[in-house]
């Protein structure tokens, strides 16, 4: 009997041409899903860590920022700079009020260890007459009047009788020193209590900007 003959060319020939497998009905759109799912957690992680430890939204409510910042401005909140270095004079800053159970945005006036007085218009850091930029305008229209700017608590006053700022504290106004209910009120505001910085004015749209600090 002779022996059967294989085509070895015909059997590779044929493995090559095998059809693939075709993926079950509907692998395609659960596959895409299940990115989509992944993107979005990672986006609400990103979210969350900004929030929460870098960069956080906030609305001026209230007339004590005028003339620099108006009610239903939202600003972004820079909440790592003052674990990196301290407040200084001239920032703007927002800080929680526990009695008040919110929060505030005001100016920095005073650092540890300042002795601050204000005296109508005039403000004296450790015994110099020091100038406010973001009010000087404001202030010589009020001159211009025959008015103070400053027509309400001067400081020290009854209500904060220690002109010189404590260890771990902040004294802060309100730029509209006639209408704000701030550190000579409240008292000095503990760096616990700080939010951050605030360094953008992003709403509404023709009003961004990078906050002018001092």
């Amino acid at each position: 009997m002779k022996p059967e003959h294989v085509n070895h060319n015909e059997e590779h020939r044929n493995e090559e041409t095998a059809p693939e497998p075709v993926p079950p009905q509907g692998s395609g759109a659960k596959k895409e899903i299940v990115e989509w799912i992944k993107a979005l957690v990672i986006a609400a992680v990103l979210v969350f860590i900004i929030r929460t430890f870098l960069f956080s939204p906030f609305i001026v409510d209230g007339p004590s920022m005028q003339p620099n910042f108006e009610t239903g401005e939202r600003v972004i909140v820079n909440k790592i700079i003052y674990d990196i270095r301290a407040p200084q004079r001239g920032e703007v800053v927002v800080f929680h009020v526990p009695e008040e159970g919110r929060d505030f945005i005001k100016r920095v006036i005073g650092v540890p260890g300042d002795k601050v007085k204000l005296e109508d218009d005039r403000l004296y850091i450790n015994g110099t007459l020091v100038e406010e930029p973001y009010l000087k305008e404001a202030i010589e229209q009020a001159h211009s009047r025959g008015e103070l700017y400053n027509t309400s608590e001067n400081f020290p006053n009854m209500n904060v009788q220690n002109d010189i700022v404590p260890d771990n504290m902040i004294l802060a106004f309100g730029d509209n020193r006639g209408n704000s209910k701030d550190s000579r009120s409240i008292g000095y505001v503990s760096m616990d209590e700080l939010v951050g910085r605030a360094d953008v004015i992003f709403w509404p749209v023709n009003q961004i900007k990078f906050i002018k600090q001092g």
